[in-house]
């Protein structure tokens, strides 16, 4: 699905950055009778509920002249939230030293999910230390991934 998404993403894009919002990104899901498209947005003064809104609004108009998507569906758009979704070799590179959990598409390593200290990106390898041990996951593998929230005690 993972295409799929990039293709809804570069529609989308254009109309969520001329409306002033950063497209973070766009999870496309099946579901039985229906799917559900999810897109994240965010701005440097954060995101509220008339933002969502206004960008679902117009990315619900792009979404029906475009018809990308040929069964029903339902248009989520949220901010980014605390356990952010990481989906760009840039958004794994602006949170070092956070905490992330990533999951696999497939098996990596007989793995199919990792959580630690992200480290960064390189070379289209995400780098996650996990227990002491530092690991290079190709960014191509990488079905999910969301920074962990730590709380504060």
């Amino acid at each position: 699905m993972r295409g799929y998404s990039e293709q809804l993403s570069g529609i989308i894009e254009p109309t969520v950055a001329g409306l002033g919002y950063e497209l973070l990104g766009v999870e496309y899901f099946l579901r039985r009778e229906s799917a559900l498209v999810r897109v994240y947005i965010d701005h440097p003064s954060g995101i509220g509920l008339d933002d969502c809104e206004r960008v679902s609004h117009q990315v619900s108009g792009i979404l029906d002249v475009a018809d990308p998507i040929r069964s029903q569906y339902s248009l989520e758009v949220s901010s980014p939230g605390l356990d952010r979704p990481l989906f760009t070799a840039a958004h794994f590179e602006r949170f070092p030293g956070q905490r992330v959990r990533i999951k696999i598409d497939g098996l990596w390593e007989g793995r199919k999910n990792i959580a630690g200290e992200l480290l960064g990106c390189e070379s289209g390898n995400v780098l996650v230390a996990e227990e002491g041990v530092a690991y290079k996951i190709p960014l191509d593998l990488i079905g999910s991934a969301r920074l962990v929230p730590v709380s504060e005690e």
